[in-house]
């Protein structure tokens, strides 16, 4: 194995962090993608979740190695990929709307962690079929999906909270 590979595959040992580990990498995951969004705004947290996808992929295969286990609860990538997918909707908004790169407006920010932890846990449609692979592409891709899920509801929200209440 790869002397990157562990590091990547928990996100640098967050994923080693009990109880709910996939909770603690989701929640690590959050300040990384607003230090992102502030060096570079939206184009550079979707090339960054992009790179974070294939280094977790390698990454996962590298770490799993020939074990049974295809997704043990150490390995946390999967989640940053899908949080960050989840929180793309947030960056682009911000961006198109010239909000100082600064700026971190909460409900946002929480709503996206909160969806996607639920659709993460509850796996809906492809996202099950992602996680029902037993190989670390399906490792990677259910969390996707999850975050594709979450973005989605995410949208929804700011539509909601900024179209027709206004705001």
């Amino acid at each position: 194995m790869s002397a990157l590979a562990t590091p990547i595959a928990t996100f640098f040992y967050v994923g080693y962090m009990r109880p709910a580990s996939g909770t603690w990498g989701s929640a690590a995951a959050i300040p990384v993608a607003y230090l992102i969004h502030v060096a570079g705004g939206y184009p550079l947290l979707i090339a960054a979740t992009l790179a974070v996808f294939f280094a977790g992929w390698w990454a996962t295969a590298a770490h799993i190695g020939q074990s049974d286990n295809h997704d043990p609860s150490e390995v946390v990538i999967d989640e940053v990929a899908g949080q960050w997918v989840a929180l793309i909707p947030v960056s682009v908004g911000l961006g198109m709307a010239g909000v100082d790169p600064w700026t971190f407006p909460w409900p946002g920010w929480v709503s996206a962690f909160f969806l996607f932890r639920l659709f993460d846990i509850w796996k809906p449609g492809p996202a099950g079929w992602a996680d029902r692979r037993n190989d670390p592409l399906g490792v990677m891709l259910d969390d996707i999906f999850a975050g594709i899920f979450a973005g989605i509801c995410v949208l929804a929200l700011a539509g909601l909270s900024h179209g027709l209440m206004g705001q």
